[in-house]
């Protein structure tokens, strides 16, 4: 067996390293490398500055070569001795160049392409990093490994997705429920004028259960495609890494760029539109709203300016010429005639009435605990800070994060302010007619605080008590 292995040895080496068959007219180049003389003249073809070893690489400045009349004689003794090892072998691991018809044996690092030895001599690839095969193949295997187990981590984490997605559709309907019987429970106090929006409402959130399911099942359909190709990718990539090197090295290059261009599917989530009633413009029964929702709302006398005179009962306020004995508190009013109500309100549905009288000037509203302290008259727009008024010569205004000219029917005496936390809305009511003055939608953020102006005169602002509301 050693006999036979040194003569296969002896074979390899009176080989040609271009065309793989035994030297013809064999020649010696300056690195000590030999090659058919017929082999090297077409790979130096056309070379006039560099000429590279097609072996190792090395550049010389000439293409100089010696004929090896020795190795020839060596050639010619091995061609004689009984080891076969056909060229059709030979052909079976080696692949053959279509363009130059040579074997390829060397690798473009930069392109992943499988190269001859004409080929690695082309402008474009002139400039890059040519190895031989069997280097190549080590290299990138090694790579494609390296990359099995991140393949499995993303596979197990989308899995985990999976069963968290699928979760969600039940965690779905537990939450349409529990909002169903919310708005059949609210809908039921006040039935008898919301009756039509009930049915369009519970309409809108089964639509929207089942947009949301068909997303839903959309995004489990995109994560179960994804997981499919991972998987699929994992395998084609493990059977790579045990082909021999011709066929690894054959395949890397889509390997890779299929490898890169992965992208994951983003995680579906939802957030379930916030739903509840919206009063009518006209509302013919607002005194179901007043015996349901209406509070009983009283000045807080820390906040007042200190020249407004507000009632023992603290339910009237108005401006008096001389200034009233009172603390420094940092929630007071210093330039701008005005109070703020005791009551703190987060959230739920809250209603209360202010008589205005005939006074001139007037505003209501609700307010943030940020408004500013110092105004010297009302902002048209600001944000914390929703109200209606009137402004003697301006008429009636809405002011707030939006500001609007208001025009009602019939001048208000009496005006109705419903606070809707949950919903973010804020309706004005002239109590006179029954009618909407102004409603904002906005999200509250934080607490807010009825708010009272009086202006300057001296008529007074009242806050209607319950019994004067039902009576």
């Amino acid at each position: 067996m050693e006999l036979v292995t040194a003569l296969v040895d002896l074979q390899e080496e009176s080989s040609c390293p271009i065309c793989l068959e035994y030297l013809k007219d064999p020649v010696t180049i300056s690195c000590g490398h030999n090659f058919c003389h017929s082999c090297l003249s077409v790979s130096w073809k056309d070379l006039d500055d560099t000429f590279p070893c097609p072996v190792c690489r090395f550049c010389f400045p000439y293409g100089n070569f010696r004929r090896n009349p020795q190795l020839r004689n060596l050639t010619e003794i091995a061609k004689l001795l009984q080891v076969r090892r056909s060229k059709r072998k030979r052909q079976k691991e080696k692949a053959v160049c279509e363009k130059h018809d040579q074997f390829l044996t060397l690798f473009c690092l930069k392109d992943l392409e499988m190269l001859c030895t004409q080929c690695s001599f082309s402008t474009e690839h002139q400039k890059h990093y040519i190895s031989p095969l069997d280097k190549a193949a080590s290299y990138h295997r090694e790579t494609l490994e390296r990359s099995v187990e991140p393949l499995k981590n993303n596979i197990e984490r989308v899995e985990k997705v999976i069963a968290l997605q699928g979760s969600k559709s039940v965690e779905l309907k537990k939450q349409v429920e529990c909002k169903r019987e919310e708005i059949n429970s609210e809908f039921e106090e006040i039935r008898l004028f919301l009756q039509n929006e009930q049915e369009t409402i519970l309409r809108e959130i089964q639509d929207e259960e089942t947009d949301i399911l068909t997303k839903l099942n959309e995004n489990l359909v995109m994560f179960s495609d994804d997981v499919s190709t991972l998987k699929h990718l994992l395998r084609e990539i493990e059977g790579t890494c045990v082909q021999p090197d011709m066929e690894l090295l054959a395949c890397v290059k889509s390997i890779y760029r299929r490898y890169q261009n992965l992208k994951y599917p983003e995680t579906f989530s939802f957030s379930l539109t916030k739903y509840g009633f919206r009063l009518p413009p006209q509302y013919s029964g607002l005194h179901r709203i007043i015996k349901a929702f209406q509070v009983d709302v009283i000045l807080d006398v820390d906040t007042a300016h200190l020249q407004l005179i507000v009632s023992e009962d603290r339910r009237a306020v108005r401006y008096g010429r001389t200034k009233q004995k009172g603390g420094c508190h940092a929630r007071r009013f210093e330039l701008c005639p005005a109070v703020l109500g005791c009551q703190r309100f987060s959230a739920g549905r809250h209603y209360w009435e202010v008589d205005v009288g005939r006074k001139p000037k007037w505003i209501l509203g609700v307010c943030q605990d940020g408004v500013a302290r110092s105004w010297q008259d009302q902002p048209s727009v600001l944000g914390g800070f929703w109200a209606v008024g009137r402004y003697m010569r301006g008429g009636y205004v809405a002011s707030g994060p939006e500001r609007a000219h208001l025009l009602p029917a019939v001048r208000p005496s009496k005006v109705g302010i419903f606070l809707d936390c949950d919903l973010g809305e804020v309706s004005f009511y002239n109590m006179n007619d029954r009618s909407v003055l102004y409603t904002f939608s906005d999200s509250f953020t934080e607490a807010v605080w009825p708010y009272f102006y009086t202006g300057t005169d001296s008529e007074p602002l009242k806050i209607c008590s319950v019994s004067d509301s039902e009576r």
